[in-house]
């Protein structure tokens, strides 16, 4: 059967009903059945500039962003200056306006150099961070944490914490689960991350913090963030695709499988997509975070902790998740859109992205244009391939001829 010229589809979010997309048809191909998208939203990337440079810079992180289709991204903290203070922000913001293919936003960091001692100049950061974190530490005390929320409160700015209590954690780095019983690993128990977030939920609710929980994994997180929106606590939470997706039954013995929070069980992922599907689970982040090759090649022990998933999040949730029926192609975008904007206050003006929806490939981490190339889903066969992103009006991806 012959193919029409362009046949294009606009998909709008529920939340997101203004969408209106422009860009030039030429910048297609002239043939062929294209999806159009609002720009993607992740609201926690690891871009790795300044003082990581050799793992990922601010321009691979951006180009990586645009070809997975994201519009706009979230910078975490965890740099070298640590974004701390004006004059520390400054360095990523400057960064950030050379060389960022897409909208990035930097986090400021809650504590001075994320060491959770003493809080950081959030005041003098607030106009140009995004929203604050120690991202990659949980803030061990409940006094600064308290200080820290009721800062943010004042400032009105989203607190987004990494919740992981260090007491509990006892050198382990996969899940306390069956796989690391009958490897020898040791495990991560559940506890470590829904213990702090019980904590941070009283201390929202009392302080009336905007609060928010990174990258949840575990099933009794889920519960209690429910139950807390119930209760009336400004409290959004998000998840990734691997947790989505995958569980600890999918381990090897390879650092590509390595990320904190790690895999959890069938019951913690099922949890989570039901969070996902009834509103407790807002949106859904990558958590990219790129190491270099040597580094992700020392097993699950011994490699650093985090994968990447800008170039693939889209095609893996829209293949294994849409495409079975499992979840709505809208409740996903809302997931990828309306929430993460909304939330964290991004706008959408001059952002969209055009999807080949029928179009199948193999993910192949030598074609990512990050530097980082480690994922748990190298060789799967997914469908969507990413053929245009526009952030703030702008061409930031353009999917090559005959690739």
């Amino acid at each position: 059967m012959e193919r029409k010229a362009r046949e294009i589809t606009v998909v709008k979010p529920s939340g997101m009903a203004a969408f209106s997309p422009r860009f030039e048809l030429s910048l297609l191909p002239d043939t062929g059945f294209f999806t159009v998208f609002p720009g993607f939203c992740d609201v926690h990337v690891h871009f790795r500039e300044p003082g990581f440079s050799y793992k990922e810079t601010i321009r691979t992180g951006s180009l990586a962003a645009a070809r997975g289709g994201y519009s706009a991204v979230c910078a975490m903290p965890n740099l070298s200056p640590v974004p701390d203070s004006p004059a520390h922000l400054a360095e990523e913001l400057e960064i950030i306006r050379r060389d960022a293919a897409v909208r990035v936003y930097p986090y400021g960091a809650l504590t001075v150099g994320e060491k959770g001692e003493n809080l950081a100049d959030l005041a003098g950061m607030a106009s140009a961070a995004v929203a604050f974190s120690d991202d990659g530490k949980g803030v061990q005390s409940e006094s600064m944490m308290r200080a820290a929320m009721e800062e943010c409160r004042r400032l009105g700015k989203v607190l987004a914490a990494h919740c992981e209590d260090e007491s509990l954690l006892r050198g382990g780095y996969i899940h306390d689960g069956a796989y690391a019983r009958a490897h020898g690993h040791r495990g991560i128990s559940a506890e470590s991350e829904w213990g702090p977030i019980a904590r941070d939920l009283r201390l929202a609710k009392e302080t009336g913090c905007a609060y928010h929980v990174c990258h949840v994994s575990a099933r009794e997180s889920v519960a209690l963030i429910r139950a807390a929106k119930k209760e009336g606590v400004d409290v959004t939470s998000e998840t990734a695709p691997h947790y989505l997706l995958l569980t600890d039954d999918d381990l090897r013995e390879e650092g590509r499988f390595k990320m904190n929070p790690p895999l959890r069980s069938e019951a913690d992922r099922e949890a989570l997509l039901e969070g996902l599907l009834d509103g407790t689970v807002d949106m859904i982040a990558t958590d990219h975070a790129p190491h270099s090759a040597e580094e992700k090649a020392r097993g699950l022990e011994k490699s650093p902790f985090g994968i990447v998933g800008l170039e693939t999040a889209f095609p893996l949730l829209y293949t294994k998740l849409v495409r079975p029926g499992v979840l709505p192609l809208e409740k996903l975008l809302d997931a990828l859109t309306a929430n993460p904007r909304q939330r964290f206050g991004i706008p959408l003006e001059g952002d969209c992205t055009v999807w080949d929806l029928e179009t199948a490939f193999t993910v192949d981490p030598a074609e990512f244009l990050s530097m980082g190339k480690a994922t748990p889903f190298e060789g799967e066969r997914l469908f969507g391939r990413c053929l245009l992103t526009l952030a703030a009006g702008k061409t930031a991806y353009r999917k090559p001829e005959n690739t």
